[in-house]
């Protein structure tokens, strides 16, 4: 993971007792997991890996608890199904929880989601993701305070929203 990504999720971190979920966090080119020291740390990612405790489709799957932060570092580049994705998110999500999301921007080149080279695999999907097309797929999922932000250099897109706190 590219240091300008790392420093997204570390602006929004947090050092209380908090229940995480790490979608797509098998650590193939770094992790945020240390910037949530007092979490209850759970990974769920498609492949299995070190200190990956659910292996699951993420956008297919179905949480069985609630989740004071969820986070989605690098991932939706590397799926056609990322909005089925932020919906998990949401039903993941605890009221009044966060979404904290990182993703190649238009401009980045591709990279393989399984070994972080800069060519594909046969079969993987690279697409760019959107700032404008992130948020409008957060707020269809009932996420509020939606901020998007779109950076040039790494080309980055990133979020944070948040589920509301009553329905």
């Amino acid at each position: 993971m590219h240091a300008e990504a790392h420093a997204w999720v570390e602006y929004h971190r947090t050092f209380q007792r908090v229940a995480v979920l790490d979608i797509g966090g098998r650590d193939i080119n770094g992790s945020v997991r240390d910037l949530f020291p007092n979490a209850d740390y759970t990974v769920l990612d498609i492949r299995p890996g070190a200190r990956v405790h659910i292996i699951a489709d993420a956008a297919s799957w179905t949480p069985d608890r609630e989740y004071d932060v969820v986070v989605c570092c690098e991932v939706f580049e590397h799926t056609d199904v990322w909005p089925e994705i932020c919906a998990t998110a949401y039903k993941a999500a605890a009221p009044g929880g966060k979404f904290i999301v990182t993703c190649a921007g238009p401009g980045r080149g591709e990279h393989s989601a399984i070994d972080g080279s800069g060519g594909l695999h046969p079969g993987e999907h690279y697409a760019n993701v959107s700032a404008d097309a992130l948020g409008r797929v957060l707020r269809d999922c009932g996420f509020v305070d939606v901020i998007t932000d779109q950076r040039t250099g790494p080309c980055d897109t990133r979020a944070v929203a948040y589920k509301p706190r009553t329905a």
